[in-house]
């Protein structure tokens, strides 16, 4: 996976410093933004299709397309755009890039039972990351290119990045205060577009049994960075006791 960071690095580096020229700017819209967030996550997008295998299974297909669709329908702004695809891969697995490129492995499909509601908790959880600009933050943070790299041919500063964050970028969590962040609008999203919000709650405590069975390792590294999943369950049922 090391040559798969180098070229995201080597790739996309130059529009992250754009993208950090525009988010400071003043003079720049909401929709250029959201574009040059999706320059950004269409690049990365584009090396992840190439570096790893994408799963072709036409269900799988199927049924992130179709909940995918159900899922932008409610998004309020109407400049996001989002793609879903799924990635094979042993491991649960799901991430989000900048611009709206969700992608989940079918592993963590298998997790869900294939049932859409769950799924699509799982996905709008990952939607949620790119609505409130935490994917794009994350790269902002971590690509700390300082005044004398920004003269430095491109291709060394970029090394010098992925060489720092690695594998930390599509693996390490967000802060526990994001991920909740995460949850709530996930909740919301799933509710509005017609799925069941207490399949959030399903989903984690059968998930929360799994990690205290023989079966945890199962669950791999992507549930186990996320917040415990009790306080995940109490902050979502508050959240629904509200409505």
């Amino acid at each position: 996976m090391s040559g798969l960071f180098y070229n995201l690095g080597r790739k996309v580096g130059p529009k992250v410093r754009k993208a950090q020229w525009i988010w400071h700017s003043m003079t720049g819209t909401e929709a250029d933004t959201i574009k040059i967030e999706n320059e950004v996550g269409r690049d990365l997008a584009r090396e992840i299709r190439f570096q790893l295998e994408i799963d072709k299974d036409p269900q799988v297909e199927k049924i992130l397309n179709e909940t995918g669709l159900r899922l932008r329908e409610y998004v309020a702004n109407e400049f996001r755009t989002f793609n879903f695809e799924a990635i094979t891969g042993a491991e649960p697995n799901a991430f989000a890039l900048p611009g709206g490129f969700i992608f989940v492995t079918r592993s963590i499909m298998e997790l869900c039972r294939w049932d859409k509601d769950e799924t699509a908790f799982i996905m709008a959880h990952e939607m949620a990351h790119v609505i409130r600009k935490h994917a794009i933050n994350r790269i902002m943070r971590d690509f700390a290119v300082t005044a004398a790299s920004r003269v430095a041919p491109a291709r060394g500063a970029i090394a010098g990045w992925v060489k720092k964050v690695g594998m930390q970028y599509l693996e390490s969590s967000y802060s526990h205060e994001l991920e909740f962040e995460a949850d709530k609008l996930g909740v919301c999203l799933i509710e509005a577009a017609g799925f069941s919000p207490e399949a959030s709650i399903t989903l984690l405590k059968r998930l929360s049994e799994l990690k205290s069975s023989s079966n945890q390792i199962e669950l791999g590294n992507y549930f186990s960075t996320h917040p415990a999943f009790n306080e995940r369950i109490g902050n979502i049922n508050e959240q629904l006791k509200k409505r």
